[in-house]
């Protein structure tokens, strides 16, 4: 088989691949402009809208306010990619330059925690949160991602296979520990905080769990825990869960559109799948 044939065949596959993982997202957007009776109907099976039905939106967006939510959500993708980033770092490069008692112990705890579920800290968190009085609000929703044990680890490891030298001139240059970070490792280490940061956006968005048990307040809500409300709703009107859906996950696409060069860099920096 010639080289040339060898690349049709791979594109072909990844155009298949490509049109493959578009369907459901293109079947959503057909589906929120459907009626409720074209949605459900099985024979004949309805492809295409006869007319597009742009109220779905509207009466979506009226019974549910999307701006409060989309604040929320975005405030919390935000707060816990500054707070996750800047601590993360800052304990990452404790574990991987600083000589201190009691520091492999204190690492052994963070891979512990990246090793066992994350139900199990739901109970205390939710303690925690209850005893301070901030439930139903953008606090409790950044509270579990104030650390990060998976940006430690990560950033540890980049940290570490930074050379030392670079540090040592640093130091013969005047710079403290302070200073050798901020101005010589950080600036070094731009894609993994990219792939962290990225990470970190994605599990924020995706979080379902923690703000329906935290936040139990609509205006408080996130859009997944609203989709989630939407969906276990009795007499579910499937146009306009899909518009919701579809008005959900712009966000995430805005964020790709925008970044779409830092993300595949990140993801290839850490050999990781979103």
């Amino acid at each position: 088989m010639s080289k040339n044939s060898s690349k049709a065949i791979i594109h072909l596959l990844l155009i298949i691949g490509a049109c493959v993982m578009i369907l459901p997202l293109l079947w959503m957007v057909l589906t929120s402009l459907k009626s409720v009776t074209e949605s459900t109907s099985m024979h004949p099976f309805v492809y295409f809208p006869s007319k597009f039905r742009i109220e779905n939106y509207i009466a979506i967006c009226k019974d549910y306010n999307f701006f409060h939510l989309y604040f929320n959500t975005i405030s919390m993708i935000i707060l816990r990619i500054i707070c996750s980033v800047t601590f993360s770092a800052m304990a990452a490069y404790a574990f991987a330059r600083l000589e201190f008692p009691g520091r492999d112990f204190l690492f052994g705890i963070v891979l512990i925690q990246m090793m066992v579920p994350v139900q199990i800290f739901i109970i205390p968190q939710y303690l925690m949160v209850d005893a301070m009085h901030m439930r139903n609000t953008i606090f409790a929703l950044l509270f579990p991602g104030l650390v990060s044990a998976f940006g430690t680890f990560l950033l540890k490891q980049f940290f570490m296979g930074l050379p030392k030298e670079l540090e040592e001139a640093s130091i013969l240059d005047g710079c403290n520990i302070g200073q050798t970070f901020v101005k010589v490792m950080l600036p070094l280490s731009k894609s993994a905080l990219w792939a962290l940061s990225i990470f970190t956006a994605l599990f924020a968005f995706k979080d379902l769990m923690w703000p329906m048990i935290v936040n139990t307040d609509t205006n408080a809500s996130t859009l997944s825990s609203a989709l989630a409300i939407i969906q276990s709703s009795e007499a579910i009107n499937y146009p306009q869960f899909m518009a919701a859906c579809t008005i959900a996950i712009c966000p995430m696409l805005l964020i790709y559109i925008i970044f779409q060069k830092q993300i595949i860099q990140g993801i290839a920096t850490t050999g990781s799948k979103l």
